[in-house]
């Protein structure tokens, strides 16, 4: 009787650590890779795909020759999608500024391909945007599809 209580303790902890699955960032990194092909074939999106897992499409390449550090504040209109087409952040009129370093990688990586004046858009797989935890209407492990207009470039 003793065994079959026991048992009976065990058997529900041992379901819920063997249904917890171990985030493993090299196959998130292939997953977001697949769908990132997969949206960019269906969309005709003629995106290039960076060493860093990031794909961009130059809209305009804008003009100057600035050197980017996480110092150099830029200024952008931009905005934020999901890959199902649903807007989680942007700017309306007023353009926002901020260093480089305090944004996500995918853009520390994106901003620096074009020059003021410039747009880019970025597809950035979820290791260099949230992560698997997400951050407010952003999901966990979610790709970001983003259309930036970089204003002005100061270091």
């Amino acid at each position: 009787m003793k065994i079959k209580h026991i048992l009976l303790l065990i058997l529900p902890l041992l379901l819920i650590l063997g249904s917890c699955k171990k985030f493993d960032a090299e196959e998130q990194v292939k997953i977001d890779d697949a769908t990132i092909l997969k949206f960019i074939s269906e969309k005709n999106i003629p995106a290039q795909r960076h060493e860093s897992g990031v794909y961009y499409q130059i809209l305009s390449p804008g003009s100057g020759n600035a050197t980017y550090t996480a110092n150099t504040t830029v200024s952008t209109k931009y905005t934020g999608r999901l890959l199902n087409g649903s807007v989680f952040d942007g700017t309306t009129t007023q353009a926002v500024s901020f260093p480089l370093g305090q944004v996500i990688s995918g853009w520390q990586i994106g901003i620096p391909l074009i020059q003021k004046g410039g747009k880019i858009r970025l597809i950035i797989p979820s290791g260099l945007a949230y992560g698997q935890d997400g951050q407010g209407p952003i999901p966990g492990n979610a790709v970001l599809d983003f259309d930036i207009e970089l204003l002005d470039v100061t270091n």
